[in-house]
């Protein structure tokens, strides 16, 4: 005889936030994130609105694209839980290549899922400090991958440009519009 599962009181909660939760999905489905809870997909719908930039649903390629084409690399971080952004368990040329080639980086820094600001590097801001050294690590290794190489949110800090920032939800201020991608800058009347 199967027993009787006891559902923790808080179901009842969790119950009733949960269609707020399937519309979130339906939203973020909309925009080519197929589970908000999966890599940063919640986060990464957030970014993309705020930047007016379309998904690239390859998990190859880059992560977003504006309306010229233009192709973008979005990291994110949880600064409750970490100082650096990761960036890809399997470093070799062949990614550096593509995080070259993208028009820009956007930082997006959260503060738990509260979304706190958004910074922009272009990849020639990333070549010395980064991109070079990890290339040299690479082949200095006899070209084996490397794992996961961090950039740390202090340094995004001080060397990014600021483009957004939200002091509390639903305040936004954009510190910096021309650094967004062309779509999403106001256009003047």
């Amino acid at each position: 005889m199967a027993e009787l599962l006891v559902h923790h009181p808080d179901k009842v909660e969790l119950d009733r936030l949960f269609p707020a939760v399937r519309e979130y999905q339906a939203l973020a489905s909309k925009h080519g994130i197929g589970d908000i809870f999966q890599d940063n997909g919640g986060k990464l719908l957030q970014a993309l609105l705020i930047l007016n930039l379309q998904c690239m649903t390859s998990r190859e390629g880059n992560d977003a694209r504006d309306a010229d084409g233009n192709e973008y690399e979005l990291k994110t971080v949880n600064i409750l839980l970490t100082q650096s952004f990761s960036t890809h368990h399997h470093l070799n040329p062949t990614i550096l290549s593509k995080y070259r080639d993208v028009k820009a980086w956007y930082f997006s820094i959260y503060r738990g899922i509260e979304l706190v600001e958004i910074y922009c590097m272009r990849p020639s801001e990333l070549e010395r400090d980064y991109f070079t050294p990890w290339e040299r690590k690479w082949h200095a290794a006899g070209g084996r991958d490397i794992n996961n190489p961090k950039i740390p949110v202090k340094y995004v800090r001080q060397a990014a440009k600021l483009v957004f920032a939200q002091e509390q939800m639903g305040e936004p201020i954009y510190a910096d519009p021309s650094a967004a991608p062309p779509r999403a800058r106001r256009r003047h009347r």
